[in-house]
C-alpha cells in the first residue's frame, strides 16, 4: 500500500475514531440527564410549611367538610336563651315579620354541642345557604320557603325529616315550646349523613381572611367605628361597640349585652359587614307580614373591624351566586380580618349610626 493511500486512510481513521467518541460521550450524556430527569421526578416537592402564627384559625383553609347553615329564634323572648352563636364563622342577620329578626349562622369543622333556639325558615335566607354551599337546619318553614327549599333543591335538616332537634324541658315554663328547641353539629351530621345528603364541599369561601391585622385606618374614606348601630324597626336595634383591649366588637340587642346561654358570654365579632336592602310584606295571606327582601342586586355599605369602617360595594347577581364585596375606593377584592363575620342586611329605611 503506497504512502499517499496510508496517509488517507489514517486520516479516515481518525475522522471515525472522533465520529465514535462523540456518539459515545452524547449517549453517555443523555444517560446522566434522563437518570437526573427522573430522580427530579421521583423526588416529591417540599410542602411549604406554613408556620402556626402564619394559618388562618377561624376556618381551615384546606378542609373540605360541607359548611352547615341553621337557622337562629331572635324572638325577645329567647334573648339569653341562645346558644352556639360564637361558633359560627359567618352570621347573617335580617329583618322577617312582626319587626324582629332572624339569624343563620354557619358552622364549618365545629363540634358545638348546644345550637339554640332553632326556627323556621323564611325564603330569601336560601339564597344564602346557596352562597355557602351549605346544609340548611331549620323547624318548619313560610309557604314560600318550602316550595323554594324544593325547587332550589336545598339539602334542608327540618324538624319532619329527622330527629336532630331536641326540645329542652328545663326551659318549660320560661318559654313557650316553639322556642326552646336546640340542636347539635354532631346531630345535624348525622341527620345529613342519614339523609344522603354531600358531606363535602370544593366552593370557595365567601371571604378572603388575612393573619395580619388590616390597618383600615389608612383606607381612603376610613372612618372611627367605635359604637356601630344598627335598627332594624322600631322595636329592634342591633348595636356593637368596640374592646380595643380584645380587638373584637361586643354585641347588644336593644341596648341588652347579647349573651351564651351556655358560656354566659357576650357574643362578640371580628368583623361586622353592613349595607342596606329594601324589604316589603308578602301578599302571601298570612296576616302576620312576613317579607320580602330586594337583595338580588347591587349596592354600597360598609366594612367594620379594630376600631374602624371603611366604605365597600357589594353585588349579588342570582339567588346561588356568592355575594362580591369590594373596597369602594379602589374596587379591589375586600379582605378581612381573621375572625367570625357577623353579616347585617339591614332595612333601607333605617338609619345606620357609626361613631
Amino acid at each position: 500500500m503506497s504512502k499517499k493511500k496510508r496517509k488517507k486512510l489514517s486520516k479516515k481513521a481518525k475522522i471515525l475514531l472522533v465520529v465514535i467518541l462523540l456518539a459515545i460521550i452524547g449517549a453517555l450524556v443523555f444517560v446522566i440527564l434522563n437518570d437526573n430527569e427522573q430522580q427530579v421526578k421521583k423526588t416529591p416537592k417540599k410542602k411549604k410549611i406554613i408556620k402556626e402564627e402564619e394559618k388562618i384559625k377561624i376556618v381551615d383553609l384546606n378542609s373540605t367538610s360541607r359548611p352547615i347553615a341553621v337557622m337562629i329564634n331572635n324572638n325577645k323572648a329567647v334573648w339569653g336563651y341562645q346558644a352556639g352563636i360564637q361558633d359560627a364563622y359567618i352570621t347573617y342577620e335580617m329583618i322577617v315579620e312582626g319587626g324582629i329578626t332572624r339569624m343563620m349562622a354557619i358552622f364549618k369543622d365545629k363540634n358545638t354541642e348546644r345550637i339554640a333556639s332553632i326556627r323556621s325558615s323564611r325564603h330569601y335566607y336560601l339564597d344564602y345557604v346557596l352562597e355557602n354551599d351549605a346544609l340548611y337546619a331549620h323547624i318548619g318553614w313560610s309557604p314560600r320557603a318550602q316550595s323554594d327549599i324544593s325547587s332550589l333543591g336545598i339539602n334542608n335538616i327540618n324538624a319532619d325529616n329527622s330527629s336532630a332537634f331536641t326540645w329542652d324541658s328545663a326551659l318549660a315554663g320560661k318559654v313557650s315550646k316553639e322556642h326552646r328547641a336546640y340542636t347539635s353539629i354532631e346531630k345535624l351530621k348525622a341527620a345529613a349523613a342519614k339523609r344522603g345528603y354531600r358531606m363535602t364541599s370544593d366552593k370557595k369561601l365567601l371571604l378572603t381572611y388575612q393573619v395580619k391585622p388590616l390597618d383600615l385606618a389608612n383606607y381612603e374614606g376610613a372612618i372611627p367605628a367605635n359604637i356601630v348601630r344598627i335598627p332594624y324597626s322600631k322595636t329592634h336595634l342591633t348595636s356593637y361597640s368596640y374592646d380595643p383591649e380584645n380587638k373584637v366588637y361586643k354585641r347588644y340587642q336593644n341596648n341588652t349585652e347579647h349573651k351564651d346561654y351556655v358560656t354566659g358570654m357576650q357574643y362578640t365579632a371580628k368583623n361586622i359587614i353592613t349595607y342596606k336592602v329594601h324589604n316589603y310584606t308578602l301578599n302571601d295571606g298570612y296576616s302576620g307580614g312576613r317579607q320580602d327582601l330586594n337583595n338580588i342586586g347591587s349596592g354600597e355599605g360598609y366594612y367594620i373591624s379594630e376600631g374602624y369602617a371603611i366604605p365597600i360595594t357589594w353585588e349579588k347577581t342570582s339567588r346561588s351566586s356568592q355575594t362580591i364585596y369590594k373596597v369602594k375606593a379602589t374596587g379591589k377584592e375586600l379582605i378581612v380580618n381573621d375572625g367570625n363575620t357577623f353579616i347585617q342586611i339591614q332595612p333601607d329605611i333605617q338609619a345606620l349610626t357609626i361613631e
